[in-house]
């Protein structure tokens, strides 16, 4: 498992949204956040895709789950959604507005819950135009 060989991971983007049954993705690697200074992880039992993150971006809407007796970190469905606008230009935006339209749906997570979580990872703006354009 990887959260095993990797204790200060957080499940993220993809792997975050098959874990929390959001959207249709399926993910072919195993995505995990490090802190920005952190050393990556030698052996791994399964091909992980590493993005980095800093300060409140490592701690908020940041989720704990035991699998297996295992501690698994993971972001939670509003902080889930902001990630993937961050980074839709490396898992698409229709990716993005999948997970947003789905996770306002099936009220996973409060329009106020991802604005709290863009503005805690700056990227209110850009979150606010897409949800904007969706509630209209």
């Amino acid at each position: 498992m990887v959260a095993a060989a990797v204790p200060g991971g957080i499940v993220c983007l993809l792997s975050a949204l098959q874990m929390q049954e959001i959207g249709t993705q399926l993910p072919h690697e195993i995505w995990i956040a490090l802190d920005r200074k952190a050393r990556r992880p030698r052996r791994l039992p399964a091909k992980v895709r590493i993005v980095r993150f800093s300060g409140p971006m490592l701690t908020h809407g940041v989720a704990k789950r035991n699998i297996l007796g295992v501690p698994v970190h993971f972001t939670d469905p509003a902080r889930t959604v902001v990630d993937c606008f961050r980074y839709r230009s490396k898992i698409g935006l229709d990716v993005a507005l999948e997970a947003l339209r789905e996770v306002i749906r099936s009220r996973k997570a409060t329009v106020d819950g991802i604005m709290r979580a863009a503005e805690a990872c700056r990227a209110r703006t850009l979150v606010r135009h897409y949800l904007e354009a969706l509630l209209s």
